[in-house]
C-alpha cells in the first residue's frame, strides 16, 4: 500500500501536515507520532497492515512539516489533543480509531506532589529559548544523523534517516532541524496528572484498546528514572481493571522503536485489533 498524498491542514496559526494511505472511503486510522518524532514513524508499518482503511498519519505542531506555535505561545498536552480534533474535523470524521506510539498513544503519569516542578521546569525552559534569539544550527547530514542517533539510541541508522527526512529542511550549508527548540524537553509536551485524574480520565473512555509494550521498549529511552517502573504498572492495571473486556495487552522483544526497526513484529496484532472491531464504534 503506498503513499497516497501529503497535505497541510489550515490552522489559525498556521498548517498541520498530514501524509495520507488508502481511500477515504474506508474506516479512518489517525496514526500520532512519539515526543520529537514525525509522521514518518509510520512509513514502514503502515505497508503491513490491512488495506481495507485510511491511514491518516499526522506532524504534530512544531514537529516535522507542521507549523510552530506563534513566539510567546507555549505548546501544552491540550494543544496536541486540539492538533488531533482539527485533523478529524478537516477529514469530516465521526468516529476513527488512533494508533499512537509513545507520546502519541499513552498519557503521562506522575504523583501530584511532582506536578509544580515539571510546570515550573516548562515555564522556563521556554523563556530561555525564547531570549536566546539563536538561529537554527546547521550541521552536516551525518553529523546530524549521529547526534540524532545518540540522542535515541534505540533507533536503528536506517530508520533514524527516515525520520530525519521529514525533520529536516536542507539550506546551503547543510542541515537544519525542523521541530520548534521549544517543544526539546519533556514537561513542554507531556500534562503529568495524578492517579486520581488518570482513573477520572480511563472511566470516561469509550474506546476499546490495545497496548502494545516491547519488552525493552519503555526505558532507557532519554529518561532519568529509568528504575521507576510504578507509572507504566499503574496504567495498565488500571487500563485493566476499568476497562475489563475492552483492553487487551501485549508483550513483544524490542525496543522503544520496534514499530520502525522491527514492523512485522507489531503489524499483526494491530491488524487483527483494526479488523475485530464494530465499525460503528468507537475504536483506539
Amino acid at each position: 500500500m503506498g503513499l497516497l498524498s501529503e497535505l497541510k491542514l489550515a490552522v489559525p496559526w498556521g498548517h498541520i501536515a498530514v501524509k495520507v494511505w488508502g481511500s477515504q472511503k474506508n474506516p479512518p486510522v489517525l496514526c500520532l507520532h512519539g515526543w520529537l518524532d514525525n509522521a514518518n514513524s509510520f512509513d514502514r508499518l503502515i505497508p503491513l497492515l490491512p488495506q481495507g482503511f485510511h491511514y491518516v498519519a499526522m506532524d504534530f505542531g512544531g514537529h516535522g512539516l507542521s507549523s510552530h506555535h506563534h513566539p510567546g505561545f507555549p505548546y501544552y498536552h491540550q494543544s496536541f489533543v486540539s492538533d488531533v480534533r482539527r485533523v478529524a474535523t478537516a477529514f469530516k470524521w465521526i468516529q476513527f480509531s488512533i494508533l499512537g506510539h509513545s507520546f502519541g498513544g499513552t498519557v503521562g503519569s506522575m504523583e501530584t506532589e511532582n506536578i509544580l516542578t515539571y510546570k515550573r521546569r516548562n515555564i522556563e525552559h521556554m523563556l530561555k529559548v525564547e531570549a536566546s534569539q539563536k538561529s537554527p544550527r546547521v550541521s552536516s547530514p551525518e553529523e546530524l544523523l549521529q547526534g540524532f542517533l545518540a540522542n535515541n539510541n534505540h533507533l536503528s541508522r536506517e530508520c533514524g534517516e527516515l525520520l530525519l527526512q521529514r525533520g529536516t529542511t536542507k539550506v546551503d550549508t547543510g542541515l537544519v532541524l525542523n521541530r520548534d527548540r521549544r517543544i526539546s524537553l519533556p514537561e513542554n509536551v507531556i500534562d503529568f496528572v495524578s492517579k486520581e485524574m488518570f482513573a477520572y480520565y480511563t472511566r470516561s473512555l469509550q474506546a476499546n484498546v490495545l497496548l502494545i509494550k516491547a519488552t525493552q521498549g519503555y526505558f532507557d529511552v532519554r529518561r532519568e528514572n529509568d528504575a521507576n517502573r510504578e507509572p507504566l504498572l499503574l496504567i495498565q492495571d488500571m487500563l485493566r481493571a476499568i476497562l475489563k473486556e475492552r483492553f487487551q495487552y501485549v508483550e513483544i522483544p524490542g525496543n522503544h522503536y520496534v514499530h520502525m526497526n522491527e514492523p512485522h513484529l507489531v503489524a499483526g496484532f494491530i491488524s487483527s485489533f483494526l479488523q475485530s472491531q464494530p465499525r460503528t464504534s468507537s475504536r483506539l
